[in-house]
């Protein structure tokens, strides 16, 4: 299964990220499931917009390179500019996990950070609760459980 995060801290966020669902969709991502909107600070200046955050599952044949191109391209479509790292954002995509795969170079599988990331495990586990991490074997529970309290206590779900 592939998993992927797509988040908004701008402009009408929810249309933002139905858009983007719309958008994977036209290019070959089929979504079997997708998660409950969850509502985070941005990170890391707690004074930006807030994010919304969802994950979503697909059973997609597409190579991840190719994921890349189209997540880029929908980015781009909905109206992603390329500003300073962790800047304000329509629309943010990324591969969280793509089955056991383990990649590293210009894309990273799974998702270097996404063990620390409440507003991608939350909703992961929302739709994949017995979500194990390829490299480390952690299931989704003891993920969650590793991160600060006020981690797990700022999210909301919208």
């Amino acid at each position: 299964m592939l998993y992927i995060g797509i988040g908004s801290n701008l402009g009408n966020r929810i249309r933002n990220i139905e858009k983007a669902k719309y958008f994977l969709k036209l290019n070959g991502i089929n979504i079997l499931k997708s998660s409950s909107y969850y509502e985070t600070l941005s990170w890391p200046d707690p004074n930006e917009p807030k994010f919304l955050n969802i994950v979503i599952q697909s059973n997609t044949k597409i190579s991840p390179k190719k994921f890349l191109e189209i997540s880029k391209s929908v980015e781009n479509r909905l109206g992603r500019k390329k500003k300073l790292k962790n800047s304000p954002r329509t629309c943010d995509i990324d591969i969280i996990s793509h089955g056991s795969k383990i990649l590293s170079g210009e894309i990273t599988i799974p998702h270097k950070r996404m063990s620390k990331r409440n507003f991608v495990l939350i909703p992961l586990f929302e739709i994949a609760p017995n979500y194990a991490h390829p490299k480390t074997n952690e299931s989704i529970k003891k993920l969650i459980f590793s991160l600060p309290n006020k981690d797990i206590t700022s999210i909301k779900i919208l």
